[in-house]
This record gives structure tokens, sequence and C-alpha cells, in this order.
């Protein structure tokens, strides 16, 4: 029997990639014989062995196929040529719209991804969501068979690794540093992460950085337009943009930010407000879609976008020394529901009857 994962893309730092990887090594883990195959790998994904998919051999009635849905692809409307057992892990789709005024490709990928999320409601015995929001997306869609779910396996001992040095040396120079990481798209509303942060430098701390990580990569229209905005509020100086980084930069971030601040519209999860509670980084969030689920209460949430809101809150976080250990601690108490041992045990659960007989 052969335990297939098989993606659109394999990218390099991508959330869906990760998870992937995340399960491969867990199938592993348990003895099974397993691969990655996808139709786009980023070559810097070389060493991971993750293969095209024009070299996925054929499979038979007994093998189990893991198709990854993310995004708009003719796969989509091939899985029924697949005559084996077939699970789905949906990730969502951000809606179209978002993309609309900034670049056609990724509005069109994404209007595919939905029909092709519509199409595929017969194709598999079962789906993991990794969200219950998620699960409301395909239950609207009109899915009627098994939806479970389970959180993104996250491989929590990579962040122990050493955080590059210079850059936290850098970053440790007394300045408040408030951070957002995540793909710089529309629907994550950098724009209002800079206004938030405009409005908490101008009303509170003058010296205050923000540090946007995440690549621009097919955004370049909307990067361009928050490049003027920022020019328009005179915080040049103010807001970073690292660009391509390395993982250990990244960790050097997070290790030196004092608040994480989310106003994004549109999460299926969120993996770095997980990754900000490992380092014990407050967070400030907008209350919409995924969010307030993944944070179970380890931050706080904002009813909407109001940049004096999320400035009066950050400022809380910052001038509360109580109010900041209550929200480090409800972050390592609820990181525990995201450790790979729980929720390994929880996909091993859920995937039992198709991983029997696997070799």
């Amino acid at each position: 029997m052969k335990i297939v994962q098989l993606l659109t893309t394999m990218s390099f730092g991508d959330a869906v990639s990760n998870d992937a990887l995340a399960i491969r090594r867990l199938l592993s883990e348990m003895g099974h014989q397993t691969r990655i195959y996808a139709e786009n790998v980023d070559p810097r994904l070389k060493g991971e062995n993750v293969l095209p998919v024009s070299q996925m051999p054929a499979l038979k009635r007994d093998d189990l196929l893991i198709y990854h849905l993310s995004t708009g692809t003719e796969m989509n409307f091939r899985m029924h040529e697949f005559r084996c057992r077939r699970v789905m892990i949906y990730h969502n789709i951000t809606p179209p719209a978002y993309f609309a005024p900034y670049s056609k490709a990724s509005e069109t990928l994404c209007i595919n991804g939905l029909r092709g999320m519509v199409h595929l409601r017969d194709a598999f015995r079962l789906v993991i969501a990794d969200s219950q929001f998620n699960r409301q997306n395909l239950l609207d869609a009109g899915y009627t068979c098994p939806i479970e779910v389970a959180p993104i396996l996250i491989p929590f001992e990579d962040y122990r690794q050493e955080p590059d040095p210079e850059t936290v040396r850098q970053y440790s120079d007394g300045r408040t540093n408030i951070l957002f990481v995540g793909r710089i798209a529309p629907n994550k509303k950098h724009e209002d992460v800079i206004r938030a942060f405009d409005c908490y430098r101008k009303s509170y701390d003058p010296e205050a950085r923000l540090i946007l990580v995440g690549s621009d990569g097919g955004m370049e229209k909307y990067r361009w337009r928050l490049d003027a905005y920022i020019r328009e509020l005179g915080a040049e100086e103010s807001v970073i943009f690292p660009g391509h980084i390395s993982f250990r930069q990244i960790l050097a971030f997070y290790k030196t930010a004092h608040v994480f601040l989310c106003m994004s519209e549109h999460e299926g999860f969120c993996v770095p407000l997980a990754e900000a509670m490992s380092f014990d980084v407050p967070i400030v969030a907008r209350d919409m879609c995924a969010v307030p689920e993944t944070l179970g209460g380890a931050g706080i949430l904002l009813a909407d976008g109001s940049p004096e809101a999320a400035a009066a809150a950050i400022r809380l976080v910052r001038s509360d020394e109580g109010l900041r250990q209550r929200l480090m601690e409800a972050g390592r108490q609820r990181l525990k529901d995201f450790s790979y041992e729980a929720v390994g045990a929880r996909l091993k659960s859920i995937l039992g009857d198709d991983l029997k007989g696997a070799d």
C-alpha cells in the first residue's frame, strides 16, 4: 500500500507545504513509506525529496491519496480519475475579490479554486479541515462526507534553533517592535496594520517600529500601494519590509518582537499566531474568520479594523505588565493544543482506518 500526498505547489516556508512535510514525517515515524508530489516544486526544497507529479506512480485501489486543497488547479477536476482511497486536507481558499485590483492571475486562481472545491464535494471518503471555520466553509458548499477538524501540524522543535544573532542584535535597541508575519497579500490587510501602527506611533510611542515579514511575490502592485501609503504617512523610517530572509532571521524577528499585530480579514488557520505564542509574543488581532478559533483566548481580539482601538490595545500590552504576563501564559496553554504530539495523535486517530495495512 502506498501513501501519497499531492499538492499544487510546494513552496519554501509556505504553511500548506510545511504541513505536508510534517505529515510525511509523522507517517514515516509510524513506519509507513510515503511520498509528496506537487505540480510545482520550489528549487529551495531540493533536499526535501519532493517529486513532480509527472513522477507519481499509478495508484491502486488500496493505496491512500492525501490531497491538500488550497488554490485553483486542473487537478481539482481530475481527482475522480484516481482509483484509490482519497482523503482531502482543506486549507481554505481566499475570496478572489481581494485580488481583483492587484493581480488577475491570483484572482483567477482563487475563482478556479472555489469552483474546484465545489466540484470535489463527492470525491473523498473523508475531509480534514484545519479549523472549524474551514469545516463550515465546506458544509456551506454542500459537502456531506465526514469532515474532521485537526490543526495544521507544526514541528515546533524547528523553532528552538538559535535565531540569527546579527538580526537579534540589530533589533534589540530599545525600540518597540511591532511584528506581523504573513504573505504580503490584500486579504491580510497590511494597510490596516500600517494604519494602526501609525496611530500607535503618533499617539503613544514615536520611536516604535513595524516589521512586516513576508514575500510580495505576485503582489507587487499591492506592495507599491503599501509603499505609497507609508510615504503618505511619513513612516518610511519606521516600517521595515525585510524581504527574502532566512528561517533563522524570521526567528530573530519573533524573538525581538514586543507585540504581534494581525488585522487580517481572511485566514483559514493563521500559523504565525501559533508561532508568536511559541515566542511569548502577546497578540492583538482582528476578530475575523479562523483567527479567534486559533487564538483560543490567547490574545486581545478587536471587533473591527479601528486603528485607534488597535493602537490602544498595543499601548495596553506595552504598559500593563500583568496583562502581558497573562497573555503570555494563555499562549503557552493554547500551544499545548497545537503541539506536535497532540495534533499528531489527532491525525493518527482520524486516519486510523486508512492507515491499516500500510507498509
